[in-house]
């Protein structure tokens, strides 16, 4: 064999074992020790985004994840693929840290904490199936919205329904988009709940290296909080839609958090500084992000979409929509002067023009 063409196959030869040898050392690298799972049973409720998301940040801590999944498809799905066949589906699961199911009650039962992170307008639904022994369980709401039927938040309807006492619930609130959490990009989660054990439990089971979590007390503050920003997040995407720009979009949410201050001083005293990240941070980025898909709806309403036609054109619940009608009641009942929020069910609810209400609302901006 001539020299050149041996000299280059031994050449190749020899770049193709240091290749394979440097991957080994990459590897063997990068994996390290092996992380210490805790082996504290937890269950998610609920097979869209935002509860696909929670699952991937708590399989980062916990042994095995129990997940009510919506029906046997989806299930079957997952155990086939190892990942949401809808939602976030470049999330990819070990599903040795898994254990899939469809009934509530074997998760509950299985679960010493149980996530919520259903759509809000089918939590009741869920729920109503479950007749396990619930008692001393945290039941932990991941739910961003108004129970349609009690017309109330989800604190409020565990503790009525079920009798769950807020010393055995939790609420999450962001500002945390699902989309960035499959990318592992840094995200914030703010739990809060009256019992500090609990709250360092849930700290340890959701902190990680792309996910940093605070502590709050403030139950329904951050509840009604999660709730309104998606509302004031329909009127920033209309706002967009209909061309206006960044200079009133500032203004629309500087005016935006000066009425959720008003709200929940309204409905539930207690010290808090809604410039905090669970208030404020979670207001900008669902007013902001286009990853909000309550932004999205009022996007295409501003666009010149009926509400009907806006909402049917989504394959995600934005919801806004359903909240805003019982908060804006709330707040005639409570006597309160919210222009964004009176506006917003205006379009929503009353079939006002969109474009006309807006230019109304300018004069009441400041």
């Amino acid at each position: 064999m001539p020299r050149k063409p041996l000299f280059n196959l031994c050449f190749n030869i020899f770049a193709v074992h240091i290749s394979i040898m440097a991957k080994k050392k990459t590897n063997t690298e990068s994996a390290g020790p092996k992380k210490n799972k805790k082996d504290i049973s937890v269950g998610v409720v609920g097979s869209g985004s935002f509860a696909t998301a929670i699952v991937k940040m708590l399989v980062e801590n916990c042994k095995v994840v129990h997940w009510c999944v919506r029906n046997e498809f989806v299930k079957g799905a997952i155990e086939l693929r190892g990942h949401n066949p809808t939602y976030l589906t470049a999330v990819n699961f070990n599903l040795k840290n898994l254990k899939l199911t469809t009934d509530i009650n074997e998760l509950v039962s299985a679960c010493d904490i149980i996530v919520l992170a259903t759509p809000s307008i089918y939590l009741s639904d869920t729920l109503d199936k479950m007749n396990c022994d619930y008692k001393d369980k945290i039941f932990v709401s991941a739910i961003k919205g108004i129970i349609p039927k009690v017309n109330d938040v989800v604190a409020h309807y565990l503790r009525d329904e079920f009798k769950i006492g807020f010393r055995n619930q939790a609420v999450i609130a962001g500002p945390c988009h699902a989309e960035e959490v499959a990318m592992e990009r840094l995200s914030y989660l703010t739990i809060a709940t009256v019992e500090d054990e609990t709250s360092e439990k849930l700290v340890e089971i959701f902190n990680s290296d792309f996910i940093k979590v605070h502590s709050s007390k403030d139950i329904l503050g951050n509840e009604y909080s999660a709730i309104l920003k998606n509302i004031f997040a329909i009127g920033a995407g209309i706002a967009s839609g209909l061309g206006y720009g960044d200079n009133f979009t500032a203004v629309f949410v500087s005016n935006a958090i000066r009425e959720m201050e008003t709200f929940l001083e309204a409905i539930y005293e207690a010290p808090r500084d809604v410039n905090e990240s669970a208030y404020l941070g979670d207001l900008l980025v669902t007013a902001y992000s286009l990853f909000s898909r309550n932004r999205s709806l009022g996007n295409l309403i501003g666009k010149g979409y009926t509400v009907k036609s806006a909402i049917q054109s989504m394959n995600m619940v934005a919801e806004g929509y359903y909240a805003a009608d019982s908060i804006y009641k709330t707040s005639k009942e409570k006597g309160l002067k919210l222009p964004i929020i009176d506006t917003i069910y205006a379009i929503l609810y009353e079939g006002k023009n969109a474009e006309k209400q807006f230019r109304k609302l300018t004069t009441k901006l400041n």
